[in-house]
Formats: C-alpha cells, structure tokens, sequence
C-alpha cells in the first residue's frame, strides 16, 4: 500500500509507509550520560476554550506520557518550552502540571526537573521579576523536583545590563536549596529573549553567562544550552568550572555533541527527545558500551527530523512534536493549547511523518498510516 502526499510546490509524492516499528530493546539506567526528554502536554479535545484562554489539559494522557518515557530510562525535563510555556500554557497551568508530574514521579521512580520562570507576570521591575522567579521556585522545590532556572521574558525587558542579570541569579542561585540547571533559551525558540545576559553580541552575553556560573558553582548542577550552535556549545562547555555539567538543548547538533571528543561531552535535555524517546534510549545504551560509532549509527539519521521540526519560525516545533505523538498512538486526537495545531502546513506535516515512519517511530505503523489519511482527507486530498 502507498499513500499519497502533498509536497512544497503543491503537487503530490507516493510515499511507501514502513511495515515494522524500530526494534526497541528493554535495557538498563544509563551509565555514561544523563538524558531528559522536555515533554509535550497533551489538550483537553472536549473543553470548550479558545486559543488565548486558560489551558485544558487533558491529564491522564499527559502524565501517560511521561510514563512512557520514565520507562525507556530517560528523565523527563517538566514545564519547559516543550510543554507550551508561554505558549499556551500559563503559570497556573503550569504550576498543576509541575504537581502532578512530580507527584508522578514519585509513584515510579522516574527522574524529573521542573521548569522555574516567571510567567505569573508580563513586565515589572527587577524587583518583581525575582520575586515571580522565587514563586516559582519555591513552588518545584516544595515539589522534590530539581530546578531549572529558565530564561525570564521579563527579565529581559527590565534588565538594562549584565550587571542586573548577574544580580537576580545571584540572589536566586543564594537561595536555591540545591544546585540547579541553568538555561539560555535562543531568541530562535522565543524572540523576546533577545540580548539576553545583556548583549545582542553573544560573545560578550556567553561572558556574563560564565559570570553567573563561576560565582556559584555549588548551586549549579549544569547548564541547557539552547542556542543551535555546537561551536559555542562546545567553547562553553570546556569553560565550565569542574563538576557542572553540560545538558545540550542544541536539536541541530545532538549526536555529535552527547558523542563529545577527547576534551568532554555533554548530557542532553531535548525536545526532539519527546518523539525520539525509545530510540534514543536505545542509541545511548550503546554509548554506554563504549561503542560510539554504534551510537552516531542509531542517531544520525535522526537528525534530519529534528531538523525538519525545528526549521524557523523554530517556537513552532511544538506542532510537530505532538503531531507524531498523535500519529504513533500517545493520544487520542491532534489537537494542542492555545490552537498550535494551526502553527505548520500540510505540506510539514507530510514531510514529519514520511521522516518519523522511515526511521520506524511508530509503534503501530497502520494506526500512524490510518491517521495520516484521515489529516490527508480533511485537508481534501484523495488518495
């Protein structure tokens, strides 16, 4: 059987779905790298809301989903971009799914690190920004889940130079009661982080950034580094203080990165992970062995997908993730906060899933097959 799909220039491509999954194997936790997948949220399809009203999450499918991908050994990166903040999802939603998931986790056993923003306000002085970040933080803390200290859209409207930042996470990292992971998310993934650390020039902004750091290398555990640029991954990286770690956040770049070189390696803290979870899991167990070839074999031609997904406008990435977690069967129905189902073409969503189903994501390939058409057919397109 071949299906019909539509392509950039408005024709149509037959496409041959692939008859069998990837061949997961159940292994051991990981030994040579800590992984975390930044996990989607899964919408209520029933609530009656509109795109810029609160959030219905449907919740039952959404800590599923973390249980699926608790039981592939990765950790799971809460309240991230990945799950709509700022997107969809508010402080307040949020705040019940960072509850939940930890809660979850403790039932299971699984690993989680939980978003901290400050996405209960929209501007204010830098007064108001650290105390909308110690909200927060107190909230995950209270929670049992590790802190990660995300990028703040107010803060870089209030900040009027480095010094203002190096003096909010200096107060924050002080506080904190254990060491957290640090992210710098790209203007790519949210335009109105922009300049952060204080200067469009990122040479100068990934200065401040080590400032932070250097100053309080007890409080933190490691970095996200989510720029899309592995030769500035690579340069902060060796520039760490000893023990503070490297999670990668770059979807360009992965393999090459978590394979690292004879200087070091990061971690990983993904979205692309979401959709990748039990091949990546597969293909980290093998790094485990030792055997890196192995490992670059199995993630590779991942990349293409990743890349795919996260082409600009980047934020849209959420519509692909969740799309493929429709297709390969982690719920019911496609539909997301916020609307972001809107965000991309016919013609991505045909690319994604010809991309996914070739490299064997789908667990039920039919079911993926049966779902692509009936998109297919409400977009009008006759097979």
């Amino acid at each position: 059987m071949t299906i019909r799909l539509p392509d950039p220039t408005g024709g149509l491509r037959t496409y041959e779905p692939r008859p069998e999954p990837f061949a997961v194997t159940p292994g051991a936790p990981f030994t040579s790298r800590t992984v975390f997948s930044a996990a989607h949220v899964v919408a209520d399809p029933f609530a009656d809301t509109t795109p810029d009203s609160p959030a219905a999450v449907d919740w039952d499918a959404t800590l599923a989903f973390r249980r699926h991908l608790w039981s592939h050994g990765l950790g799971v990166a809460e309240a991230m971009d990945t799950a709509q903040r700022g997107m969809g999802l508010d402080w307040t939603g949020a705040a019940e799914l960072i509850r939940r998931s930890a809660a979850e986790a403790k039932s299971v056993g699984g690993r989680i690190a939980c978003g901290v923003g400050t996405d209960q306000i929209t501007a204010g002085s830098l007064a108001e920004v650290r105390a909308a970040y110690e909200e927060q933080l107190a909230l995950v803390e209270s929670s049992g889940a590790q802190a990660i200290l995300m990028a703040s859209r107010a803060l870089a409207a209030a900040a009027s130079g480095p010094e203002d930042y190096l003096e909010v996470y200096g107060h924050l990292l002080r506080q904190a009661a254990e060491p957290v992971v640090l992210h710098w998310l790209g203007p790519m993934f949210d335009p109105a982080l922009e300049g952060y650390w204080g200067s469009r020039d990122l040479d100068a902004a990934t200065d401040t950034f080590l400032e932070v750091i250097a100053a309080h290398p007890d409080k933190v555990e490691g970095i996200k580094v989510s720029l899309l640029d592995a030769r500035r991954e690579v340069d902060i990286r060796r520039r760490l203080p000893q023990g503070v770690r490297c999670y990668t956040g770059d979807d360009f770049n992965y393999p090459e990165l978590i394979a690292g070189d004879d200087r070091g390696f990061s971690h990983a803290l993904l979205g692309i992970f979401d959709p990748l979870g039990p091949l990546a899991a597969e293909a980290v167990r093998v790094l485990d062995t030792g055997d890196v070839a192995g490992f670059r074999e199995l993630l590779d031609p991942t990349v293409e997908l990743s890349r795919h997904l996260f082409q600009a406008p980047t934020r849209f990435y959420k519509t692909g993730v969740v799309f493929l977690a429709w297709l390969a069967g982690h719920q019911s129905h496609f539909t997301m906060v916020g609307g972001l189902q809107s965000a991309r073409s016919l013609p991505h969503f045909a690319r994604a899933y010809e991309l996914a189903d070739g490299l064997g994501l789908f667990p039920d390939p039919k079911l993926a097959e049966e779902r692509m058409r009936n998109l297919l057919a409400l977009y009008g397109v006759t097979q």
